[in-house]
Protein backbone atom coordinates (compact mmCIF):
# COMPACT_ATOMS: atom_id res chain seq x y z
CA UNK A 1 0.00 0.00 0.00
CA UNK A 2 1.37 3.20 -1.00
CA UNK A 3 2.34 5.65 2.04
CA UNK A 4 1.05 8.66 -0.76
CA UNK A 5 -2.09 7.80 -2.49
CA UNK A 6 -2.58 11.30 -3.15
CA UNK A 7 1.28 11.56 -5.38
CA UNK A 8 0.43 8.12 -6.63
CA UNK A 9 -2.64 10.00 -8.90
CA UNK A 10 -0.57 12.85 -9.49
CA UNK A 11 2.23 10.12 -10.93
CA UNK A 12 -0.55 8.09 -13.10
CA UNK A 13 -1.42 11.45 -14.59
CA UNK A 14 1.52 12.75 -15.56
CA UNK A 15 1.93 9.07 -16.82
CA UNK A 16 -0.15 9.10 -19.21
CA UNK A 17 0.07 12.58 -20.56
CA UNK A 18 3.56 11.55 -21.50
CA UNK A 19 2.37 8.62 -23.09
CA UNK A 20 0.32 11.31 -25.20
CA UNK A 21 3.20 13.88 -25.47
CA UNK A 22 5.33 11.03 -26.82
CA UNK A 23 2.72 9.57 -29.34
CA UNK A 24 3.53 11.11 -32.85
CA UNK A 25 0.05 8.73 -34.01
CA UNK A 26 -1.90 10.82 -30.87
CA UNK A 27 -1.06 14.14 -31.83
CA UNK A 28 -1.98 13.66 -35.53
CA UNK A 29 -5.35 12.25 -34.96
CA UNK A 30 -6.08 15.24 -32.75
CA UNK A 31 -5.00 17.52 -35.71
CA UNK A 32 -7.00 15.53 -37.86
CA UNK A 33 -9.84 15.77 -35.59
CA UNK A 34 -9.03 19.36 -35.28
CA UNK A 35 -9.27 19.72 -39.13
CA UNK A 36 -12.58 17.61 -39.43
CA UNK A 37 -14.17 20.31 -37.08
CA UNK A 38 -12.37 23.30 -38.63
CA UNK A 39 -14.11 22.25 -41.90
CA UNK A 40 -17.64 22.06 -40.68
CA UNK A 41 -17.65 24.67 -38.71
CA UNK A 42 -16.53 26.96 -41.90
CA UNK A 43 -19.41 25.26 -43.89
CA UNK A 44 -21.70 27.00 -41.64
CA UNK A 45 -22.59 22.74 -39.41
CA UNK A 46 -22.57 22.50 -36.07
CA UNK A 47 -20.63 19.98 -33.60
CA UNK A 48 -22.58 17.48 -31.63
CA UNK A 49 -20.85 15.99 -28.43
CA UNK A 50 -21.85 12.85 -26.09
CA UNK A 51 -20.57 11.26 -23.38
CA UNK A 52 -22.07 9.04 -19.64
CA UNK A 53 -20.96 10.82 -16.74
CA UNK A 54 -18.01 12.40 -16.57
CA UNK A 55 -17.19 12.29 -20.34
CA UNK A 56 -21.33 14.13 -20.03
CA UNK A 57 -19.33 17.06 -18.05
CA UNK A 58 -16.75 16.96 -20.62
CA UNK A 59 -19.36 17.03 -23.70
CA UNK A 60 -21.02 20.16 -21.85
CA UNK A 61 -17.27 21.90 -21.09
CA UNK A 62 -16.22 21.79 -24.74
CA UNK A 63 -19.36 22.77 -26.19
CA UNK A 64 -19.54 26.03 -24.03
CA UNK A 65 -15.72 26.42 -25.32
CA UNK A 66 -16.95 26.74 -29.01
CA UNK A 67 -20.18 28.05 -28.81
CA UNK A 68 -18.40 31.04 -26.40
CA UNK A 69 -14.91 30.77 -27.14
CA UNK A 70 -11.95 29.22 -26.18
CA UNK A 71 -9.29 32.18 -25.45
CA UNK A 72 -10.12 34.35 -28.65
CA UNK A 73 -12.71 36.64 -29.09
CA UNK A 74 -14.89 35.80 -32.00
CA UNK A 75 -18.21 34.83 -33.40
CA UNK A 76 -20.30 32.53 -31.99
CA UNK A 77 -20.49 28.91 -33.50
CA UNK A 78 -22.86 26.05 -33.15
CA UNK A 79 -21.81 23.10 -30.74
CA UNK A 80 -24.73 21.20 -28.76
CA UNK A 81 -24.00 18.58 -25.91
CA UNK A 82 -26.81 16.15 -26.56
CA UNK A 83 -26.60 15.35 -22.65
CA UNK A 84 -27.92 18.69 -21.68
CA UNK A 85 -31.52 18.12 -21.97
CA UNK A 86 -33.13 16.03 -19.33
CA UNK A 87 -36.77 15.95 -20.73
CA UNK A 88 -35.10 14.95 -23.89
CA UNK A 89 -32.92 12.24 -22.07
CA UNK A 90 -35.70 11.25 -19.86
CA UNK A 91 -38.88 10.79 -21.93
CA UNK A 92 -36.53 8.75 -24.83
CA UNK A 93 -34.95 6.85 -22.13
CA UNK A 94 -38.67 5.62 -20.90
CA UNK A 95 -39.87 6.05 -24.46
CA UNK A 96 -37.59 3.69 -26.54
CA UNK A 97 -34.49 2.96 -23.87
CA UNK A 98 -31.53 4.29 -22.47
CA UNK A 99 -29.56 2.82 -25.93
CA UNK A 100 -31.48 5.48 -27.86
CA UNK A 101 -30.81 8.60 -25.73
CA UNK A 102 -28.62 9.89 -27.88
CA UNK A 103 -29.39 7.84 -31.35
CA UNK A 104 -32.84 9.83 -30.85
CA UNK A 105 -31.41 13.35 -30.54
CA UNK A 106 -28.94 12.70 -33.01
CA UNK A 107 -31.28 11.87 -35.65
CA UNK A 108 -33.32 14.67 -34.53
CA UNK A 109 -30.89 17.25 -34.94
CA UNK A 110 -27.67 15.92 -36.91
CA UNK A 111 -27.25 17.17 -40.76
CA UNK A 112 -24.52 15.40 -43.25
CA UNK A 113 -21.80 17.73 -42.88
CA UNK A 114 -22.04 17.96 -38.79
CA UNK A 115 -19.87 16.62 -36.62
CA UNK A 116 -19.88 14.03 -33.32
CA UNK A 117 -17.88 13.84 -31.06
CA UNK A 118 -18.61 10.66 -29.06
CA UNK A 119 -16.89 9.97 -25.52
CA UNK A 120 -16.64 6.38 -24.01
CA UNK A 121 -13.84 5.53 -21.69
CA UNK A 122 -14.33 1.86 -22.36
CA UNK A 123 -15.26 1.89 -26.10
CA UNK A 124 -18.35 -0.19 -24.99
CA UNK A 125 -21.49 2.37 -24.11
CA UNK A 126 -24.55 0.62 -25.83
CA UNK A 127 -25.96 4.74 -26.39
CA UNK A 128 -22.73 5.67 -27.68
CA UNK A 129 -22.19 2.70 -29.88
CA UNK A 130 -26.33 3.28 -31.32
CA UNK A 131 -25.66 7.31 -31.40
CA UNK A 132 -22.01 6.82 -33.77
CA UNK A 133 -24.20 4.40 -36.27
CA UNK A 134 -27.02 6.60 -36.31
CA UNK A 135 -24.97 9.27 -36.88
CA UNK A 136 -22.89 7.29 -40.08
CA UNK A 137 -26.51 6.27 -41.53
CA UNK A 138 -27.17 10.54 -41.55
CA UNK A 139 -23.75 11.39 -43.27
CA UNK A 140 -22.05 12.71 -40.26
CA UNK A 141 -18.52 12.96 -39.73
CA UNK A 142 -17.69 10.79 -36.37
CA UNK A 143 -15.43 10.99 -33.86
CA UNK A 144 -14.78 8.60 -30.87
CA UNK A 145 -12.43 9.15 -27.95
CA UNK A 146 -12.06 5.80 -25.74
CA UNK A 147 -8.94 4.30 -24.00
CA UNK A 148 -6.93 1.55 -24.84
CA UNK A 149 -9.44 -1.22 -24.05
CA UNK A 150 -12.15 0.71 -26.93
CA UNK A 151 -9.93 -0.07 -30.22
CA UNK A 152 -13.37 -1.77 -31.40
CA UNK A 153 -14.70 1.78 -32.05
CA UNK A 154 -12.71 2.08 -35.09
CA UNK A 155 -15.41 0.54 -37.18
CA UNK A 156 -18.14 3.18 -36.41
CA UNK A 157 -15.79 6.08 -36.87
CA UNK A 158 -14.11 8.48 -39.30
CA UNK A 159 -11.55 9.16 -36.45
CA UNK A 160 -10.10 7.34 -33.03
CA UNK A 161 -8.37 9.10 -30.35
CA UNK A 162 -7.23 6.32 -27.94
CA UNK A 163 -6.00 7.66 -24.99
CA UNK A 164 -2.67 5.45 -24.44
CA UNK A 165 -4.30 4.01 -21.03
CA UNK A 166 -6.57 2.43 -19.49
CA UNK A 167 -7.52 4.10 -16.17
CA UNK A 168 -10.64 5.74 -16.34
CA UNK A 169 -9.64 9.23 -14.80
CA UNK A 170 -6.59 9.35 -16.63
CA UNK A 171 -8.10 8.42 -20.26
CA UNK A 172 -10.61 11.55 -19.18
CA UNK A 173 -7.55 13.99 -18.65
CA UNK A 174 -5.82 13.23 -21.86
CA UNK A 175 -9.73 13.75 -23.61
CA UNK A 176 -9.46 17.29 -21.81
CA UNK A 177 -6.18 18.00 -23.06
CA UNK A 178 -6.51 16.90 -26.63
CA UNK A 179 -9.89 18.85 -26.54
CA UNK A 180 -8.61 22.27 -25.50
CA UNK A 181 -5.97 21.68 -28.05
CA UNK A 182 -8.39 20.98 -30.53
CA UNK A 183 -10.29 24.33 -29.52
CA UNK A 184 -7.54 26.02 -29.56
CA UNK A 185 -6.64 24.56 -32.87
CA UNK A 186 -10.26 24.87 -34.60
CA UNK A 187 -9.91 28.85 -33.01
CA UNK A 188 -6.86 29.50 -34.76
CA UNK A 189 -7.44 28.05 -37.86
CA UNK A 190 -11.11 29.29 -38.91
CA UNK A 191 -10.25 33.29 -37.65
CA UNK A 192 -7.47 33.13 -39.37
CA UNK A 193 -10.01 32.71 -42.57
CA UNK A 194 -10.95 36.69 -43.54
CA UNK A 195 -14.52 37.44 -42.51
CA UNK A 196 -14.85 34.30 -40.40
CA UNK A 197 -13.84 36.04 -37.06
Amino acid sequence: MSQNPIADHFRASLAGLTRAVESAELQATVKAIADAITGSLRAGNKLLLIGNGGSAADAQHIAAEIVGRYKRERRAWAAIALTTDTSALTAIGNDYGIEDMFARQVEGLARPGDVLIAMTTSGRSPNILAALRRARELGVTTIGLTGTKGESLRALCDHVLIAPCDDTPVIQQIHMVALHAICDDVERAVMSEPGKA
